[in-house]
């Protein structure tokens, strides 16, 4: 039997007399484990965008189509979608451990398959299916990988850094993001070579991958550091699922929580090429994005403390939605004027900073009003919500793009897909 069901029966057989007693104990070792998933977070969505910022340059070098590149990021959510309710049970009834070493085993061969699918003795046509079938092993990894921050703070932390420990390990994804907005433009400007930018990003998905099976060793620690910690997932699987489904807190969450999500997606999957045809460079919108994460991570830290003190969940989630929309319009209007990297560069910033910084806590506050179906479900019926939405969105805004006969001052690159006018499309999202 998996250690963390063993360790999980055990403890519903001496709950009522550590209740009693008061015998919960945190251990140090839940540190590691946070770093091992914040690690693995990172590298998870370094590869998801890695070829977003440098779509055009992109599409030249695989000979393909920009389309075809964002498929490169869509595939995320497509294969997101039916596996994220198998991830949400491998996690509630199969435990943590294995969840976090299969994940890290898909995220390594995906990062490893990509690096193999463009070396030189690889024919031109198929360059494009090798790295998508190195990217689609990564994003099986990611509902594995994604789901993890909130079962691992539930089990392994304290209730008074419950929130603080899902918003170290949440931001790492953004984080990676961060990384694969500056790295790729950079390495490609620096390069002009696939190689060395997808072996950039293998080098850790090895790392993790080895310090993941290496050093998780259980799924919950031998004592609870909570009464919370005690009754984790105490609701079977599919029972769960009808629960959260009769919940009318958690069904709007869904819906609007996912929704941000979506935003969020297309914004990373879309922001170079909204942004080329106006005259700004990839390096320019590596830095847009990197401004947006950054702001997005000071944000969380800060609003991640303020909740764990007053516990206003409710409160802080529907501000920062309200700010979050106000700066999406913003967004969707400073893009279409030329030479204003300065306002575009502000905006980006406070669109992270009151967008991504609801992250963690809108996760928390899932897992609260949900309660007592396990966190790895409510958490995961959010995640499909938002893979759903972020297809319908990209794909509606794709198809509403018009290509210009002329356009001046444009810095895409060259083909068939270039100089395509994203006017009026980008304000849908922020409706």
């Amino acid at each position: 039997m998996d250690n963390g069901a063993l360790h999980t029966q055990n403890r519903a057989e001496r709950s009522p007399a550590l209740r009693k007693a008061g015998e919960f104990r945190s251990y140090r070792r839940r540190w590691f484990i946070l770093s091992v998933a914040c690690l693995l977070n990172c590298s998870n969505s370094m590869q998801w965008l890695t070829f977003a910022p440098v779509a055009d340059l992109t599409a030249e070098g695989l000979h393909v189509s920009l389309d075809q590149v964002n498929w490169l990021s869509l595939v995320y959510m497509v294969v997101a979608i039916p596996l994220s309710l198998i991830s949400t049970w491998m996690l509630d009834t199969l435990g943590l451990r294995l969840t976090l070493i299969l994940g890290s085993w898909l995220n390594m061969v995906g990062s490893v398959m990509r690096v193999v699918g463009v070396l030189s003795f690889v024919p031109g046509w198929a360059l494009f299916p090798v790295v998508m079938a190195g990217q689609t092993l990564g994003a099986v990894a990611q509902p594995l990988v994604i789901f993890s921050p909130t079962k691992l703070a539930a089990l392994w932390f304290p209730d008074n850094q419950r929130a603080t420990a899902n918003m170290i390990a949440s931001m790492s994804n953004p984080l990676g993001l961060l990384f694969a907005n500056i790295l790729s433009p950079l390495i490609i400007s620096k390069t002009s070579n696939l190689f060395i930018l997808l072996l950039t990003y293998a080098i850790p998905a090895i790392v993790v991958c080895f310090l993941a099976t290496v050093g998780i060793r259980e799924s919950v620690p031998p004592t609870p550091p909570s009464a919370g910690a005690e009754t984790s997932s105490s609701e079977p699987f599919f029972q769960g699922i009808k629960l959260l489904m009769k919940n009318k807190a958690y069904l709007i969450l869904l819906v609007c929580f996912g929704s941000g999500i979506a935003i969020f997606t297309c914004f990373f999957t879309l922001l170079e090429q909204i942004l080329c045809i106006k005259g700004y460079t990839n390096d320019f919108a590596g830095v847009c994005g990197a401004l947006f994460i950054v702001f997005g991570v000071i944000g969380a830290a800060f609003l991640g403390l303020f909740v764990d003190k007053t516990k206003k969940f409710t409160e802080a989630t529907k501000i920062n939605i309200c700010l979050t929309s106000l700066a999406c319009t913003a967004f969707a209007v400073v893009t279409q004027m030329r030479d204003q990297k300065a306002l575009i560069g502000v905006v980006c910033a406070l669109f992270g900073l009151f967008g991504f910084s609801i992250y963690p806590v809108s996760m928390e506050l899932s897992v609260e009003c949900s309660y007592p179906v396990g966190e790895a479900t409510s958490a995961g019926l959010i995640f499909i919500s938002g893979q759903i939405q972020s297809i319908i969105y990209t794909e509606i805004l794709q198809a509403l793009t018009k290509k210009l006969a002329d356009s001046p001052g444009s810095m895409c690159a060259a083909g068939g897909d270039d100089n395509l006018s994203w006017k009026g499309e980008c304000t849908i999202p922020s409706s």
